[in-house]
């Protein structure tokens, strides 16, 4: 009787692929829950065919597809494609906030940018502007009006669109207006597969939105035929029925409203059963912020006495503080595995930023003009640009005083000597190190508690010491899995992103992209004792309450 269970549900699930990728339909929508086999399918889509094209937003899901889709498909994120249309044209990531703050200091005026590309204003007299400075910093592109200027391109010249034999899109719940052009303009010439779920919308800081997903799979749009992936092969049971019940809750509190409603059901499965038995139930407790990453540690050890046998880990904690904390403690603990790298994601450049730019060309105006606001004084920074912004302009490099631009080339020789891994002046090098956010202090202790450490008795427990740890926040969890999920700080404070407006869809979709993280088991952390919303959005009998 299981084996006719399991082959039903095998041939069930086959079903709704088999009905993708055999309809003649040249545009597709799949909207597919988390861990129903979007990258199975982009597979079948894509074999046999010569020249493909999968096009994603986020570098690391890139990665992930690259590796996954090795050999079967071009993987580009949609500035790089863009960069390709506008023949492999220059490309600086931090060019708005460049360029925004040239709007301030010279129009006094506080212009976002990125938001007039994100929402196709084109008609906006402040995308003059911005070409204006754009042209000339070196005819640099940012990472959005790059894609704005290859839309504009397309829709001028419509046979200049590339035409593939496949294209497939990822995380379409994610873009904004902008990025939807573009794929519009691929989709009159291409047959064309989109997928992504709008319960897992989380981007709207780039002006994305998920009423595009939810309108091409709605009778609005009838060019486009509309599919669903419902079968979760990822998570246990427990998991699926516990996003289940944010849903519903969600959706019986007002929340969600326009989803794209959809089965999201749980695979069967001989092996995941076994997982499920095993795992039948979240884990909450409640535990004081200093106490959570002891905590982990017992649990890891109570994971590794019970499976005895490799299991990876990922932690979740809504602020980079927090998983930062996680982070340097686990690793106090004897942890030799814990992945956090603590990037300080500032949108505005630093100076190594301009002295990157100034040893590929030594005028470049971009390189010069960051060095200067890095250097000087804002009074005489205000000054310089003024110089630039004059008709009849003059290179940064001209205007610049010649004690500034030796100051900055001793700075280019000092990086030329760290780059070749030659000698390098030492109190040249102490002075770069001052002007920059590198803490030498910092950065010499650290070097010699890895010394000192390497070479003194391991702490931590030794069959737990090397198992793999992930921490992250959860906008950065979109695209990763795991055995086993630790979603920290689960309390109102965090997991509400503005108490005074109370819960909005954005903060559903975060808890839900976090939740189905897990293959086999999710603990809820709470740093204090009250319940949070989502706990009581939760059936009873789906949570073990843990108390240590």
């Amino acid at each position: 009787m299981s084996e006719d269970k399991y082959t039903k549900a095998h041939a069930e699930r086959q079903k709704h692929i088999d009905a993708i990728l055999a309809s003649p339909s040249r545009k597709k929508i799949v909207v597919a829950g988390p861990g129903t086999g979007k990258t199975f399918l982009f597979k079948k889509a894509l074999e046999g065919k010569s020249k493909t094209l999968t096009l994603t937003f986020v570098n690391s899901l890139v990665e992930d597809l690259s590796l996954e889709l090795y050999g079967m498909s071009e993987v580009r994120t949609l500035h790089s494609f863009a960069r390709g249309v506008l023949g492999k044209a220059k490309v600086f990531p931090k060019l708005s906030a460049v360029i925004t703050e040239d709007a301030s200091l010279l129009l006094d005026q506080e212009l976002d940018f990125d938001k007039l590309f994100h929402n196709r204003e084109d008609g906006s007299r402040h995308i003059a502007f911005y070409k204006e400075r754009k042209n000339y910093y070196d005819k640099h592109y940012g990472y959005s009006d790059i894609i704005f200027a290859a839309v504009k391109y397309l829709e001028v010249n419509p046979e200049k669109v590339p035409v593939y034999d496949q294209i497939v899109v990822d995380e379409f719940q994610d873009f904004n207006k902008l990025e939807v052009s573009l794929i519009d303009l691929l989709a009159e010439k291409n047959p064309i597969l989109i997928a992504g779920d709008d319960d897992q919308a989380l981007y709207e800081f780039k002006s994305a939105s998920a009423e595009h997903i939810r309108q091409r799979h709605s009778d609005d749009q009838p060019d486009y035929e509309s599919f669903n992936l419902p079968y979760c092969s990822r998570s246990t049971r427990v998991i699926v029925d516990a996003a289940n019940d944010i849903i519903a809750n969600a959706g019986g509190n007002g929340h969600l409203k326009g989803r794209v409603s959809k089965p999201y059901i749980y695979f069967e499965d001989q092996r995941k059963d076994a997982d499920c038995a095993k795992y039948p139930r979240l884990v909450h407790t409640s535990q004081f912020a200093r106490r959570i990453p002891w905590f982990i540690e017992n649990q890891i050890a109570g994971i590794a006495e019970d499976v005895k046998e490799k299991f990876s880990v990922l932690i979740i904690s809504p602020t980079k503080t927090q998983c930062r904390h996680i982070a340097q403690a686990l690793r106090k603990k004897g942890f030799e595995n814990v992945d956090y790298v603590d990037r300080q994601d500032d949108k505005n450049p630093v100076l190594l930023d301009g002295l990157r730019l100034l040893l590929d060309d030594d005028k470049s105006n971009l390189g010069w003009r960051i060095a200067a606001r890095c250097l000087m004084g804002k009074k005489e920074f205000a000054e310089l640009l003024k110089e630039t912004h004059k008709e009849g302009t003059k290179s940064v490099h001209e205007i610049l005083g010649a004690d500034f631009k030796t100051r900055v080339k001793k700075m280019l020789t000092t990086l030329r000597g760290v780059i070749k891994d030659s000698d390098v002046n030492k109190e040249r090098l102490a002075e770069f190190l001052s002007c920059t956010d590198f803490d030498p202090f910092r950065l010499a202790k650290a070097a010699l508690k890895d010394e000192i450490v390497g070479n003194t008795y391991k702490m931590g427990n030794p069959g737990i010491r090397k198992i793999p740890i992930k921490i992250t926040t959860i906008q950065s969890s979109k695209g990763l899995a795991s055995e086993f999920v630790f979603i920290t700080h689960f309390d109102e404070l965090y997991f509400v992103g503005d108490s005074g407006k109370g819960m909005t869809d954005r903060d559903i979709s975060s808890f839900l992209v976090a939740l189905t993280r897990a293959r086999k088991r999710v603990v809820l952390i709470s740093s204090r004792n009250e319940d949070p919303t989502f706990l009581t959005w939760i059936k009873p009998e789906r949570i073990e309450r843990l108390k240590l």
